[in-house]
């Protein structure tokens, strides 16, 4: 059942992104279409499995389960702006250099930055 929820909101956050890339052009449907399709499922899904266990010892839960979605979602943005340097890396450099090179580089950039940025919110 997870999974089908998982796949059931991808496939509705890319249909949302499709029409907006056909009303808005491809650079703004892609904007959408970066945002985690699976992010919406993945924070349910974080807050349904711990309130499951902790019902499991007797527990409520509900506001566990919520701590940690939002746990979830707070790590989600900070994971955002290594997707935006990794983006603006990859626009700004493309058009006259290698594009491996560049996805390379961005791909490298965006790990050092989220490690980064993980470390210091730790």
């Amino acid at each position: 059942m997870d999974y089908a929820v998982r796949f059931l909101f991808g496939g509705l956050v890319t249909v949302a992104a499709g029409l907006i890339a056909y009303r808005y052009g491809p650079g703004i449907g892609g904007l959408f279409l970066a945002f985690p399709a699976i992010f919406p499922a993945s924070v349910t899904l974080v807050e349904k499995h711990e309130i499951e266990k902790k019902k499991r010892a007797g527990l409520n839960g509900v506001r566990r389960g919520a701590g940690a979605a939002a746990l979830d979602a707070a790590g989600a943005g900070l994971g955002s702006i290594g997707v935006i340097v990794f983006a603006a890396f990859v626009w700004q450099l493309i058009d006259n250099h290698s594009a491996v090179a560049i996805l390379c580089g961005a791909t490298l950039l965006w790990l050092i930055l989220s490690t980064a940025i993980w470390r210091l919110r730790h």
